[in-house]
């Protein structure tokens, strides 16, 4: 026995009641959960749609779907990190990592001059976090609207447009800003800020500039249903 159109969509609507926002997610566990219940009801044809679904409910455990989001959401995680690994990297190659260089020098240079005054550096790094946050916050609210009109989220755009775990390297400009004291530094620790201070300007600029420009790319390489869901 197949499921009808209509129990598929109870199921759509099933997960998303037991809070399963993401449409990818959605269909990975229609499909699942379709797939259990047609080989049920191959063993047994008297047992009703009810009954079944919530038989195959069961197998996921006291947490329900919560277990397969996590990973799901871990391993994407995972993919995002490493794109944006192979980016940074980029600007260490030849030709990119000349003007690289040149950037930390200047950086080292401007550190060495105000060392000091830390007023100065700490703004600078106040500067970089509040172009983070901004940034951060203008893409999310774009991708905000776009998900009204399509009316589908996906998992690996909310990662893609703020919701990455990278958000988290913010506080180390925060760290960098709170320790510095005025103090006569030497020249490898103003080396190594100045090395950690041009990093984390690349990566903002990866992460609210590069990849934003390419996610579309990137989604439908993720998800090969992508462009035609999006479009229904």
């Amino acid at each position: 026995m197949k499921l009808t159109i209509e129990q598929i969509r109870n199921l759509r609507e099933f997960t998303s009641k037991h809070y399963v926002e993401f449409y990818d997610l959605q269909t990975e566990l229609v499909d699942h959960l379709a797939n259990g219940i047609e080989e049920k009801w191959h063993e047994n044809p008297k047992l009703t749609f009810e009954e079944v679904l919530q038989i195959e409910f069961r197998k996921f455990g006291i947490f329900g779907f919560m277990d397969v989001v996590e990973k799901r959401q871990s391993a994407l995680n995972k993919k995002y990190n490493k794109l944006v690994w192979q980016l940074l990297k980029t600007f260490f190659t030849i030709p990119k990592i000349i003007g690289t260089v040149s950037v930390m020098g200047i950086v080292f240079y401007l550190l060495k001059f105000f060392q000091e005054g830390p007023e100065i550096i700490q703004w600078l790094f106040i500067g970089i976090i509040l172009v983070f946050i901004i940034g951060m916050t203008l893409i999310s609210r774009k991708n905000k609207k776009v998900n009204l009109q399509t009316g589908k989220k996906w998992l690996f755009k909310e990662i893609i447009f703020g919701y990455s775990s990278l958000a988290g390297l913010i506080n180390i400009p925060i760290q960098l800003a709170l320790h510095l004291n005025g103090k006569h530094y030497q020249d490898w620790t103003l080396l190594m800020f100045s090395f950690m201070l041009v990093v984390l300007c690349l990566i903002t600029y990866i992460v609210l500039v590069l990849i934003p420009i390419k996610a579309e790319d990137y989604l439908k390489s993720t998800y090969p249903e992508y462009e035609m869901a999006n479009n229904m």
